[in-house]
């Protein structure tokens, strides 16, 4: 017998089944009702989104995981620098600054998860 925990429609449930090797017969045995286990704990909820600053967005691409933070508050970036690294699929991709100018605000942080369209970072 080798038991499996299985999860149908979000509830978890324990599973035997028995495994049978060539030339037997399986014994069938009288299904029992197992009963569900407990449900997961529900998710923390989500810390208030930090405020962006004054000036032109610089949104994630694709959801992926922020694996640095290459600026910080105050400092001047060039046009197509390099303001955070992203990994999606895998790959690390670098976001560019779209526009030369100075950083207002850094809402990124290395280890967080992002959606597309979030915004990482703001240039004035």
């Amino acid at each position: 017998m080798r038991t499996f925990n299985v999860t149908v429609n979000g509830q978890a449930y324990e599973v035997s089944v028995e495994e049978v090797t060539s030339g037997e017969q399986p014994v069938v045995a009288p299904a029992a009702h197992v009963a569900p286990k407990a449900a997961a704990p529900k998710a923390a909820p989500k810390a208030a989104p930090a405020v962006a600053g004054s000036g032109t967005p610089v949104k994630a691409p694709m959801p992926g995981t922020i694996l640095d933070v290459k600026v910080k508050v105050g400092d001047t970036v060039t046009n197509g620098q390099a303001v955070c690294v992203l990994e999606a699929m895998k790959m690390e991709n670098e976001i560019p600054a779209p526009k030369a100018g100075k950083v207002t605000s850094v809402l990124a942080s290395k280890g967080a998860s992002v959606n597309t369209g979030d915004t990482l970072v703001t240039i004035e």
